[in-house]
């Protein structure tokens, strides 16, 4: 169990069926606060240029640091996933982007110790910038559909690779 003490008044939460709820659930032992736990959201990014390239990052961070990833991350409190992918994308690769489309919709877990995550995958087109690694990138690469590298960061993003490769083969 990751958390352990109830976030309203500190005391131990327990694992317990609740009423008229299918799931057990974390309850607070002292003031029965039920802590509900959620999926985080986040948003990713294929970047395709004209000529069919796909844009991906490597990881400078923890979890899969080294490994290449799709550009994105987790949304801020209150933020539209469209905004959040554009803001992602700027933050890590400098480019300015649009969303044209979402690709998909894939459901992980950020790292072996992590939080599950809810993940909203974009096709976005370039609208300004200059592609540089920026932020928590240390590269930036351009690779063909059969080019993808070996070591992707994250079930979600070879999910959705997998699924762009079949819609535009």
């Amino acid at each position: 169990m990751k958390y352990r003490f109830c976030p309203a008044c500190g005391g131990a939460l327990a694992t317990r069926p609740v009423p008229q709820d299918e799931h057990e659930r974390l309850v607070c032992q002292g003031c029965g606060l039920v802590f509900y736990q959620n999926s985080k959201p986040c948003v990713g990014a294929l970047v395709v240029r004209e000529d069919g390239r796909l844009l991906l990052v490597r990881r400078n961070i923890e979890p899969f640091k080294g490994a290449w990833d799709l550009p994105g991350g987790f949304l801020e409190l209150g933020e539209h996933p469209d905004a959040g992918v554009v803001r992602e994308v700027q933050e890590e690769t400098g480019l300015t982007i649009r969303p044209r489309d979402l690709l998909g919709i894939y459901m992980d877990w950020y790292g072996p110790e992590g939080d599950a995550t809810l993940n909203l995958m974009y096709l976005v087109e370039i609208v300004g910038g200059d592609a540089r690694p920026a932020s928590d990138a240390e590269a930036i690469g351009w690779f063909g559909p059969d080019e993808l590298p070996e070591h992707i960061a994250f079930t979600c993003n070879r999910q959705a690779l997998a699924d762009w490769r079949k819609r535009f083969p």
